[in-house]
C-alpha cells in the first residue's frame, strides 16, 4: 500500500445512531453505512482505513512504552524540567506503578477496538455489495488478518476481552462482558485460518498488503503463544517455502530503500510529506536538545519530546562480540548541558565506548535514522514482522519439541548473518536461552521483548532483577517501583472502559 488514504464516516466506531426510528432519511450528502458500503472502491477505502489503524494500535507511543520501555531493553532520561502527567504516565510504564488511568494503556486498548469495528463493518456489509467474488474474498481475507492482529494484542496485553465479532447495532452489542483468554485465542485462530485460505500468495515487490505469509507467521506466533509448538511449526515451515529471505546485510533490512523487502512479512506503511502519512519515531528516541541537526541531518531541534527508549547499557552489554547488529541498532550522541538542554557534539559507536572526561552520553535507536528533509516527518516504516522471526519462532517450536539439531539450522542462518559462529549446542535448556536472547538482539526496539518475556515465564524473574539495577544506577526511582508481581503481567483495563462497560478488572488493579 504504497499511499494510504484516510477515510472518516460517522460508524467508525461501529456504532449506528439509536435516534434511527425518527431520522430514517440521512441527507445525500451524508456518508453512513446505509450509502458507502456497495461498490468495490468504497470496500477499498474502508479497508485502507482498518490498516491505517494498525498504526495507532501497534506503531504509536503506547507501543514502544508498553513494549520496549516496559523491559529491560529501554530505559529514559528522567527531566525534573517536564514533570507532566503524559511524560510520568510513560516513567510510570516502565517503573511498573501505571494505573487504569494511563492515556497510553486507553490509546492502546482503544486503537485496537477502532479496527476492529472498521473490519467489523466490512464483514458485516461485504456480502451485500455486487462486484466479484475473487475481489471479496482478498478483502475478507486482508479483514480477518487485521482483526486477528489487533485481538492478538489485546489479549497479550490484557487478558481475555471482550469479543466483538459483529458490526455493533446498538447499545447491547456495544457493552459485551469479557470473555476467556482461550475464547479470544479460539477466535483469531478462526480468523487466521479463514484468511490463510483467501489471501494470496506473497509475490515481490510487496505492497504492504497482508498475504498468505503474513497470515501464517501470525498464526504461528498465536500458537507458540500458546505452547502449541507442533501446530506453529507446521505453520511456520510453509513459510519457508515462499521466496522470503534474509537480506545479506542486518542494517540494510531497515534502509529506506529496502520497504516491503524479501525479508519483511509484514510491516506498518509510512510515507514522508505532506499527506499526513509520515513517521516519527526517530525523534522520541533522540536527547532534548535544541538542534539535533547532527543526528538528522537536517536542521531540528527536540525541545519537547525526546529523551525517550533509551538503550539501557544493559542492552548494549548483551551484545556478543563481532555482532553486526549492534551498531545498526545503536547509537551513542556524546556532548555536554544537563538533561533538556543537551549540546550535541558528536554521534558514535557503541562498540567499546566510553565517554571523554567532561562529557555526557546519550544512548539512542539507531536503526530509524534515515534520510529525512522535514522535522518529525520521516519515510520509515516500522516493522512487524520479519523472516528472520519466522525462523527464530520456528527454532524455538523445534526446540520445545526436543528437534534441538533442526533448531540449530534456522538459529544459525539468523546467527551468521550477524556475523556470529554458528551454536553447535545440543542441551535443549541451554538453547532455549540462546534463542531468547537471539530474539532480544535480532528484535531490538520492534517491541517484542516485553511480550517474549511474558510467553516465556521470565518476565518476573528478569524484571525484578533490572529493577534493581536500574534504581542502582538512578537513585530518583522510588523504592516501590519494579515490583513484578504475576499481576503486573497484564495490563489494567483502562478506567472508562470499566465503568461505562461494566468490565471485570485484571486483579491488583
Amino acid at each position: 500500500m504504497k499511499k494510504l488514504i484516510y477515510i472518516y464516516i460517522i460508524y467508525c466506531l461501529g456504532l449506528q445512531s439509536c435516534a434511527s426510528d425518527f431520522i430514517e432519511i440521512a441527507p445525500e450528502a451524508s456518508v453512513t453505512t446505509a450509502n458507502f458500503y456497495k461498490t468495490q472502491s468504497q470496500f477499498e477505502q474502508a479497508l485502507i482505513g482498518a490498516y491505517a489503524s494498525i498504526r495507532n494500535a501497534k506503531g504509536s507511543i503506547a507501543s514502544w512504552v508498553m513494549g520496549e520501555m516496559r523491559s529491560d531493553n529501554t530505559h529514559y532520561e528522567y527531566n525534573n524540567l517536564n514533570r507532566g502527567v503524559q511524560n510520568s504516565q510513560r516513567e510510570d510504564t516502565a517503573g511498573f506503578l501505571d494505573d487504569n488511568s494511563s492515556s497510553y494503556i486507553s490509546s492502546k486498548y482503544n486503537s485496537c477496538y477502532i479496527g476492529i469495528a472498521r473490519v467489523n463493518q466490512i464483514l458485516d456489509k461485504i456480502d451485500e455489495a455486487e462486484f466479484s467474488q475473487q475481489m471479496k474474498d482478498r478483502i475478507i481475507g486482508e479483514s480477518k488478518f487485521i482483526r486477528a492482529l489487533l485481538y492478538f494484542e489485546l489479549v497479550r496485553y490484557f487478558g481475555g476481552v471482550s469479543l466483538h465479532l459483529e458490526a455493533v447495532e446498538g447499545a447491547a452489542q456495544a457493552y459485551l462482558p469479557r470473555t476467556t483468554v482461550s475464547e479470544v485465542y479460539l477466535a483469531i485462530e478462526s480468523d487466521l485460518s479463514n484468511a490463510i485460505l483467501l489471501l494470496p500468495e506473497v509475490s515481490f515487490p510487496q505492497d504492504g498488503r497482508a498475504t498468505k505469509g503474513a497470515a501464517q507467521v501470525l498464526l504461528a506466533d498465536v500458537f507458540i503463544t500458546q505452547e502449541k509448538y507442533s501446530e506453529a511449526e507446521s505453520a511456520l515451515k510453509a513459510i519457508l517455502t515462499m521466496g522470503y529471505e534474509l537480506l545479506p546485510d542486518y542494517a540494510s533490512v531497515f534502509d529506506l530503500s529496502n520497504k516491503n523487502s524479501k525479508e519483511s512479512i509484514f510491516e506498518i506503511q509510512y510515507q514522508q510529506g505532506n499527506q499526513g502519512q509520515e513517521s516519527n519515531f526517530l525523534y522520541p528516541f533522540l536527547p532534548l536538545s535544541d538542534d539535533v541537526s547532527m543526528v538528522t541531518g537536517i536542521e531540528s531541534q527536540n525541545r519537547n519530546g525526546g529523551g525517550w527508549n533509551t538503550p539501557t547499557q544493559e542492552m548494549i552489554d548483551s551484545y556478543e562480540q563481532g555482532d553486526s547488529r549492534l551498531e545498526a541498532s545503536i547509537g551513542i550522541i556524546e556532548g555536554t548541558g544537563p538533561v533538556g538542554a543537551m549540546v550535541i557534539e558528536k554521534i558514535t559507536s557503541p562498540l567499546n565506548y566510553a565517554p571523554e572526561e567532561g562529557k555526557r552520553s546519550y544512548a539512542f535507536v539507531r536503526k530509524y535514522l534515515h534520510q529525512h528533509s522535514i522535522i518529525n516527518n520521516t519515510d520509515d516504516n516500522f516493522p512487524i514482522y520479519r523472516y528472520s522471526d519466522a525462523l527464530l519462532l520456528l527454532a524455538e517450536a523445534l526446540n520445545e519439541q526436543g528437534k534441538t539439531a533442526e533448531a540449530l539450522a534456522h538459529l544459525n542462518q539468523v546467527r551468521v548473518r550477524a556475523g556470529l559462529p554458528s551454536v553447535t549446542i545440543g542441551n535443549q535448556e541451554e538453547l532455549q536461552d540462546i534463542i531468547i536472547h537471539e530474539r532480544r538482539v535480532e528484535f531490538a526496539f520492534e517491541n517484542k521483548r516485553w511480550l517474549d518475556l511474558v510467553r516465556t515465564g521470565r518476565a518476573i524473574e528478569v524484571m525484578n532483577q533490572h529493577g534493581e539495577n536500574m534504581k542502582a544506577l538512578h537513585p530518583i526511582l522510588r523504592d516501590v517501583s519494579y515490583n513484578v508481581t504475576q499481576n503486573r503481567l497484564l495490563f489494567p483495563i483502562p478506567q472508562r472502559e470499566i465503568l461505562i462497560g461494566n468490565l471485570e478488572q485484571n486483579p491488583g488493579y
